[in-house]
This record gives structure tokens, sequence and C-alpha cells, in this order.
């Protein structure tokens, strides 16, 4: 008995045969399972991820580049601790003098901030070398000896230069520096072509040549200034409280006296020698009477100084206090109250200044 097929009848929607219709006679629609599908995305995803390392690697190495250009150019910027920043690779006048623009400068860094960066050089131990700042150091030092406060200054911003910059370069640099300041005396750019033959690195020994390395951007005329003060920086820097405060003419005429007169430096350090109370008056008025700017002889020839005697010249009291302006130096003698101070004292009202100094001289009747 033979079994008979049972046939049934299959609707298909209308939409499912429209599926269909786009595959040839003869072909199987495959429809992709959960594995192929997850291979082919992480197949995409890494493809992807490599194309944007790509990119990132392009980038960091397009600003590495940009570091190391700012770098060698000195414009990288950071606040340095003022501990880890030493003044040794160039040699400057570092002795105790009077500055008194340093308490202008420091005035108008505690009210304003600084607005020019200094520059240093990495050292060695994680350590700096100034190469340029050398007063907006001190006055940094100087706000924080006066204040304790480390959060405000006892870090400074500072450029960071690459290390290997010829020691010429640097020695020029501070001098273009300090030749931007209107008040800096040939005395001052005297000393530094001094410092510049002094300093063992270089190769200059001659301070006179040095005047023509360091002082390229000066005029002829201003070059031959700086060298005829050198021999007055030569054989009293040391002794000098006030270098920067003598005048052209008075400091050409006393290096020229100094190298016409034997044994002129000998007594012009003997009298200053030991007299650490003088005033600024007081010692341009012992070197002009050396130069010859004093009493004369009917010979016309300059009479011999005599040494200032301990009761007119050396009774003095100096002395020194803080102001929100600044230090105001005192110096009291003979005949005389002298106080110097950053601020302009004629714009003060005439009858309060009158009612100050009075009651100030009452207090001291």
């Amino acid at each position: 008995m033979s079994r008979k097929r049972r046939m049934f009848d299959i609707d298909i929607p209308a939409e499912d045969a429209a599926e269909g219709a786009d595959f040839p006679a003869g072909k199987v629609d495959q429809r992709r399972g959960p594995m192929a599908a997850a291979i082919n995305e992480t197949v995409a995803s890494s493809r992807d991820r490599a194309q944007i390392e790509a990119q990132i690697r392009q980038e960091n190495d397009a600003l590495a580049q940009e570091h190391v250009r700012l770098k060698r150019a000195g414009l990288i910027t950071d606040l340095i601790a003022l501990d880890l920043i030493d003044t040794q690779k160039l040699i400057r006048d570092r002795r105790p003098v009077a500055d008194f623009e340093l308490a202008e400068l420091v005035s108008s860094i505690r009210e304003v901030g600084l607005s020019n960066p200094i520059r240093v050089e990495p050292g060695a131990d994680g350590r700096y070398e100034l190469i340029q700042g050398y007063r907006r150091l001190s006055a940094y030092r100087q706000l924080l000896e006066e204040t304790g406060d480390t959060e405000a200054w006892g870090r400074i911003p500072a450029g960071i230069a690459a290390r290997g910059d010829a020691l010429d370069n640097l020695y020029r640099r501070m001098v273009d520096e300090n030749l931007v300041r209107k008040d800096i005396s040939f005395a001052e750019m005297a000393q530094l072509a001094v410092h510049y033959a002094m300093d063992p690195l270089t190769a200059e020994t001659d301070a006179d040549k040095a005047v023509a390395l360091l002082f390229k951007s000066a005029g002829y005329q201003k070059r031959s200034y700086i060298r005829n003060f050198i021999p007055l920086v030569e054989r009293l820097g040391e002794t000098l409280l006030y270098p920067q405060e003598i005048p052209r003419a008075l400091g050409l005429a006393l290096a020229q006296r100094l190298t016409e007169v034997p044994g002129l430096a000998a007594a012009i350090k003997t009298e200053l020698k030991g007299w650490d109370t003088r005033s600024i008056v007081d010692e341009l008025g012992v070197l002009r009477r050396y130069a010859g700017e004093g009493e004369v002889t009917p010979a016309g020839k300059p009479s011999t100084p005599a040494a200032p005697t301990p009761s007119t010249a050396r009774a003095k009291t100096t002395f020194q206090l803080r102001r929100p302006q600044g230090n105001a130096k005192c110096t009291a003698a003979n005949g005389r109250l002298e106080i110097r101070l950053p601020r302009d004292f004629s714009s003060v009202d005439r009858r309060k200044l009158e009612a100050a100094v009075a009651a100030m001289l009452d207090q001291i009747e």
C-alpha cells in the first residue's frame, strides 16, 4: 500500500518575497552569523585605531620638535625656586653697594609683578645657572627676605635656555640688556669689560679689546668713554661704594690723573679706607679733589689733597628704614640730614611736607 505524500501550502508575505528578489536564480541568501559580524567589526576597529595612533605619533613628533625649537630660543618658561638658581657662570659685580634703582624695581614687582622673566640654563643635580636677569633675581630675593612669603616670592618666572650657548654670546646678551637701562653709568660698563677679561673661560684677557667685543651695538664715542673709565675701575673698583654715581667728566679726568700721577690710587684708597658711612656726596667730593677739581695752586697745578678730619668728614650716622616705596637710606652729618627714597617728594603738598619736616625736627630737638 503506497503512502500518499502530504502537500502543505505556505503563504510567503509579500515583503519577504521582495527581499529575496535581488538574489540570482540558484543562489541562496547566506546571512552573516554573529561571529562573522564580530570579526568584521574588530578588523574595522583595529584599522581605525592604527590610523588614530599614527596621527597621534605625528602630532607628538611635531610637538617635540616645537618644544626643542622653543627651548633653544629660551622661550620655555617655568616657575623656579630661588634656592635652585646659581649665579656663577658670568662674572658680575656683587659687592653690596647702594642700588637705589633696585628699590624701585622691588616696588614695581611688588605692585604689578614681573613683566620680563629671567633666563636660566639647566645645570647639574636639578639646579639652574642664571644667564640673564641678575637685578630681577635680586629683587625677588629681597622680597622673599622682607615678607617671608614663599608662595608669592619663593619662585620666579624663568625662561629655560638650552645648554651649550657660547659664553661670549651670554656676555654680549648681558651687556645689551644693561645698555637698555638709561641709568647705566660708564663705570658700570667698564666694570663689565674688566670682568669679561678676568673670566678664565673667555679668550680675551685685555679689557680694552673686550669693549669692542661686548659693546658692538654702542657708538664709537661711547666705547671710547668706556675704555677711558677702565683704569679707574681697575685701580679703585674695590674701594668705591658708588662707582655708578661718577659723572662722565669726573671719571675721565680722574682716569687721566690716575695714569699720570704715581701713587694717586693708593692715596685715594688710604683716604676712603674704613669710611663705610660715607655718602655719595662724600665719595664724589674726594674723587673731585684728587681729579684736580678742588683748590688750585698759583702755578696752575692742583694742590695736594688733604684727608678729611674725623670731626668734619667722618662723624656721620647712616641707617635704613623700610617704607612701602622701598628702603629709605638716611644719612645724618654735621649740618646735613639726607633721606633717599625712590619717591617724588615734589609731588607732596608743600604745607604737608613742611608740617612733616617740622614735626621731625621737633622730635629730635
